[in-house]
């Protein structure tokens, strides 16, 4: 990921991310969740879903007005290889496009980019899992239960759960069934089974 800001908590990123929460007492946690909020907009910057973990915008419109500006201030960088980078109103934004959908994280300015990416990539490719790779608005918004189910599995009061796809959307296909909520046409395992063959194939390239 470019544009990544140097940090001195950065010289051992894998057990940062694992010791953080055990250093942590509740109630700083709490205090500092460790993301602020999730979203997933269209090409025009409109939501297709978002949950917040922060009080930093109490409203409605507050939230809209975010999404709008972090949407006008990412539109023109190419965010569809890799995941980008930009700060904004003393917040971290990690992002990656696909398609007509935009992906979206944020944290606070004194976060690590790396698990703040890694929360970005779980939630990109657990969607994609979910939409059986055809990961565009339509299918969003058709499968927006799992996707809104997705985002619970990763992220938990702005504290980090799960960040392995494949575990995140064998979760989301559990819940979803017990809530009698449809998994479209194919059953999980099938979607996940379709998304293992997809991805062989295209290392095999």
């Amino acid at each position: 990921m470019r544009r990544i800001v140097d940090r001195e908590c950065k010289k051992n990123s894998v057990s940062f991310f694992s010791d953080a929460f055990s250093v942590m007492s509740p109630s700083k946690l709490e205090l500092n969740p460790s993301v602020k909020n999730i979203l997933l907009l269209d090409s025009d910057g409109r939501r297709v879903a978002a949950k917040y973990f922060s009080d930093d915008w109490p409203t409605n419109s507050a939230k809209e007005a975010f999404e709008k500006l972090v949407f006008n201030k990412t539109q023109k960088t190419n965010a569809r290889t890799e995941a980008e980078i930009t700060m904004f109103e003393n917040n971290i934004i990690v992002y990656k496009f696909v398609q007509d959908l935009h992906f979206f994280v944020t944290g606070s300015d004194d976060e690590n980019e790396l698990i703040l990416s890694s929360v970005l990539q779980a939630f990109f490719d657990s969607v994609g899992l979910l939409l059986r790779g055809n990961v565009d608005k339509k299918e969003a918004l058709e499968n927006l239960d799992l996707i809104l189910l997705c985002i619970d599995e990763i992220i938990d009061a702005g504290i980090i759960l799960e960040t392995t796809p494949n575990t995140i959307a064998g979760k989301v296909g559990s819940n979803s069934t017990e809530s009698g909520a449809p998994l479209s046409e194919q059953t999980l395992s099938q979607a996940l089974a379709s998304a293992r063959e997809h991805l062989a194939r295209s290392l095999l390239k």
